[in-house]
């Protein structure tokens, strides 16, 4: 699979590029003109399928813009290049816009004329870009036979965006420190008791200050996304019934963060004291287990090179098969600018079906985000069964959960609610009590409804 990336040096380019590039509207500069209909390939894909031996915009050269925060990573620039390969008259230029500032301009441009014809989709922020989605000309039906998830993103049968692939949670674990101690693969725990023990056997000390961490839950990346699968996993839902209030403050919640209170105050496998920033912790050696997605892995390859780690999947509270092993999320695929001309509209609802039903983008969005791909045809791939996270997810994937595009007050909530607990004394039933309330307060303001109830397994719960 041959792939082509936008190197960081031309971002400075592209972002000085903005202005000069114009509406979105109908660009017919710097392409070539394509008069060629028979391509001689063949249609590719199973359900979703892609005809390349036709005339894209009459092959009349014509320029889109793609908004993206990501371009070196990007698993749609690499797509783009093999389109443009069949499609030689269509020109996409890429405009890199800083994550801090992209999902306030962005919106901004679309509602107008000018802002790009497709762009870049975080979920996070469905509520922001769904007014701007040109629903997929591709019959729902025919993607939920290609795609995991997809039921969950339609809105008036139609969607705006799907998942090209999909990441949870797993145990990142110091192979050194892990042999230091005595343990071997036979030890890797499969439930959370077991975990501890070995949490517990991966602590150092002198005296009583604590060298080595055994499991480390400082900082922000912890807590916020792992109580949402440990509660997943006792049956015990993010949200009400209604799909619209918050479900945190309930037995479950207090339990689960108690036993994460046990393991520092009791158990003592790591402190507060012993820094904020478990990633670096855990890159200098210094702690022996995380609980991170799979952006991690591609940290810990760019910033710690020196770590000789391993990966395993998230414990459960015991041998049965949960309800669910843990929340997922998507690597969402690109949006289409309703506000687009029409031409470039078209063009663009050809690019998606190329990207859909083609497996160069689902798998380089895999392979650059360490995550699983969405889409069926790759469950069994070569190339992306050689990522470490690929069989652990794998066995897992029909027992994780979405519980939607939910509004950020959750993990933010959750963050607030550790550091109450951890850091400022609070009690485990006072900070859950006063984090429900922030929860529901915010969630008042939304219209988020819960994709919860469409979980393969949710009448598991009746």
């Amino acid at each position: 699979m041959k792939r082509s990336y936008i190197r960081t040096a031309w971002a400075g380019m592209l972002v000085a590029s903005m202005a000069l590039l114009g509406a979105c509207g109908s660009t017919n500069s710097g392409g070539v003109t394509d008069t060629k209909a028979d391509k001689g390939l063949a249609v590719v894909g199973d359900n979703v399928t892609y005809d390349p031996n036709h005339l894209v915009n009459e092959g009349k050269p014509i320029t889109l813009q793609y908004y993206t925060w990501y371009p070196d990573t990007d698993g749609a620039v690499a797509a783009f290049e093999e389109y443009k390969k069949i499609h030689p008259n269509v020109t996409i230029k890429i405009v890199n816009v800083a994550w801090e500032d992209y999902f306030t301009k962005l919106p901004m441009l679309m509602k107008g004329k000018n802002g790009p014809a497709i762009f870049g989709v975080h979920n996070s922020y469905d509520e922001v870009l769904r007014p701007y989605f040109e629903p997929y000309d591709i019959p729902v039906a025919d993607l939920e036979k290609d795609y995991v998830g997809v039921e969950a993103h339609v809105v008036d049968g139609k969607v705006g965006y799907i998942d090209a692939a999909i990441n949870t949670g797993n145990i990142y674990y110091n192979k050194t420190l892990w042999k230091e101690a005595g343990l071997t693969e036979d030890d890797i725990p499969t439930t959370w008791d077991e975990f501890r023990d070995v949490a517990i056997k991966l602590t150092k000390k002198d005296g009583d200050t604590i060298t080595q961490c055994g499991f480390n839950m400082n900082g922000d990346a912890f807590y916020s996304s792992a109580f949402e699968g440990m509660n997943y996993q006792k049956g015990e839902l993010l949200f009400a019934k209604d799909g619209k209030s918050a479900n945190y403050d309930n037995k479950t919640t207090e339990e689960n963060l108690q036993w994460m209170v046990d393991l520092y105050q009791k158990d003592k496998v790591c402190s507060t004291d012993f820094g904020t920033d478990g990633d670096k912790s855990f890159g200098n050696g210094q702690t022996a287990m995380l609980y991170r997605w799979g952006y991690f892995e591609g940290d810990l390859k760019t910033k710690y090179k020196n770590v000789d780690y391993g990966m395993f999947a998230t414990p459960t509270w015991s041998e049965d098969t949960p309800f669910a092993y843990d929340r997922y999320n998507g690597e969402s695929t690109i949006g289409i600018n309703k506000n687009a001309s029409d031409d470039q509209k078209a063009v663009a609802q050809d690019i998606v079906k190329f990207l859909l039903a083609d497996d160069t983008y689902v798998k380089t969005v895999s392979e650059n985000m360490n995550s699983f791909p969405a889409k069926n045809s790759l469950a069994d791939d070569n190339d992306l069964a050689k990522m470490a996270i690929f069989d652990l997810i794998k066995p897992r994937v029909d027992r994780l959960i979405w519980p939607g595009a939910m509004p950020a007050t959750v993990e933010n909530t959750a963050k607030k609610v550790f550091q109450n607990v951890f850091n400022n004394g609070m009690s485990v039933k006072d900070a859950v009590a006063e984090g429900q309330k922030t929860m529901q307060s915010d969630l008042e303001k939304s219209s988020f409804e819960s994709a919860e109830s469409q979980y393969k397994y949710y009448d598991e719960l009746k």
